[in-house]
């Protein structure tokens, strides 16, 4: 368990032994078996892995980045041959990152009644703009450019008006990657309004008794976690818990935390234990 302490005596407490994020070929846009992420685990000596497949409704886009029902079917038939056979060494958690979709948030709840995971995620990852989506979180120039013409601010405005509306809806523990929108989008700021935005999602968490993903992947992309330090500080201060993950799209990602310390500041942060 790695901690730090923060502005005002509060303490971040990280869960070093858990990976709670990853993926697999399934999603479309990832490499490496789940064997083999859960073999990339142990070698690391984590002792819990969570994946958290794409679940995706009514999303209009030119490639599918997520599952359908049939992959599903594979994925917990996998995944319970996996605990069959490494359950003695880690813990392997089923789970799903429910992208939210504001026009079909009834379907979202059917589909996530038909699974029993282990872990519910929600992320906000495809915004509609006439009948398409585009996605928040692409480095495609394609969405890159139809995003950035409809306007950079009001388009992480609306992002996190829909995530708050994401958290008040689905039944999930986790939220991911919080700032993440636009990440690759050379005009990203987040304002006072985004700010005052992240507020309510993170009294709305409070409500609902979710943890903030410390999404590792951030480190790699902005030499930052998703969300960012403040945004983690604020949570803290507000009771949420954490939960890390690597959001491994490769085996070779999986529990790289590696990088949390160099955020957090060698000095500032200790291994318990």
């Amino acid at each position: 368990m790695a901690s730090r302490k923060v502005p005002g005596g509060y303490l971040i407490k990280l869960d070093l032994k858990t990976d709670g994020h990853v993926h697999t070929t399934l999603c479309r846009h990832a490499s490496g078996s789940m064997e083999e992420y859960v073999k990339a685990a142990i070698q690391r000596g984590l002792e819990r892995l969570f994946f958290l497949e794409h679940l995706e409704v009514g999303i209009n886009y030119f490639e599918r980045t997520w599952l359908n029902p049939g992959d599903f079917d594979r994925y917990f038939a996998e995944g319970n041959r996996l605990r069959e056979k490494y359950g003695d060494k880690l813990f392997i958690g089923l789970g799903v990152e429910t992208g939210y979709n504001p026009e079909r948030h009834r379907e979202i709840l059917e589909k996530l009644a038909e699974y029993p995971w282990d872990r519910i995620a929600v992320s906000y990852h495809f915004m509609r703009i006439g009948d398409r989506h585009y996605n928040l979180v692409s480095r495609k120039p394609y969405n890159l450019e139809v995003l950035g013409r409809a306007g950079v601010a009001k388009v992480v405005s609306a992002y996190f008006d829909t995530l708050l509306e994401a958290v008040r809806t689905v039944p999930a523990q986790v939220v991911c990657h919080l700032d993440a929108v636009l990440r690759y989008h050379p005009q990203i700021r987040l304002e006072r309004g985004h700010y005052l935005r992240i507020e309510m999602i993170l009294a709305a968490m409070v409500e609902r008794g979710m943890a903030l993903e410390v999404n590792v992947s951030g480190c790699r992309m902005r030499g930052a976690p998703f969300p960012a330090l403040d945004i983690i500080e604020a949570a803290v201060r507000r009771d949420i818990p954490l939960a890390v993950g690597s959001d491994a799209h490769r085996p070779e990602d999986v529990g790289q935390f590696g990088m949390l310390a160099e955020v957090f500041g060698e000095s500032s942060v200790k291994l318990d234990g």
